[in-house]
């Protein structure tokens, strides 16, 4: 699911209902796993601006404050760490835009020589 996300194959609309479908403890994990993944894939302090933007948050809401505020791996631990249910929402839209930003330089940079991870040869996920 969260590759789908990432990958544009999904919308948003039904990672944040597949994530609040969860409970507290496992939106806590799915937020630790994004947050490691964003950084396993490279992203930098200059991806917040555009998974801000991507994620559809103002530019108050806490994790976009979070997020543009000193090194990006404090940062996104930080973002993955919280804990009202609308900031873990908030949280879960723009660590899924960080690592699909992150992830598509990742791709350019390193797998565009045919090399690739399984997950960026996912099939378009059944939107029904």
């Amino acid at each position: 699911m969260l590759n789908e996300l990432a990958q544009g194959l999904r919308p948003m609309s039904q990672g944040v209902e597949w994530f609040d479908a969860h409970d507290p403890d496992e939106q806590a994990e799915t937020l630790l796993f994004l947050r490691h993944h964003c950084v396993q894939a490279r992203a930098v302090s200059a991806d917040g601006p555009e998974g801000i933007r991507r994620a559809g948050l103002r530019p108050t809401h806490t994790p976009a404050v979070l997020i543009t505020r000193g090194p990006i791996d404090m940062q996104l631990g930080k973002i993955a760490d919280l804990t009202p249910v609308d900031e873990r929402r908030k949280a879960f839209r723009l660590l899924v835009a960080v690592l699909s930003i992150a992830d598509e330089r990742r791709r350019e940079r390193f797998c565009s020589g045919g090399y690739g991870h399984w997950w960026h040869h996912l099939p378009v996920a059944d939107r029904g």
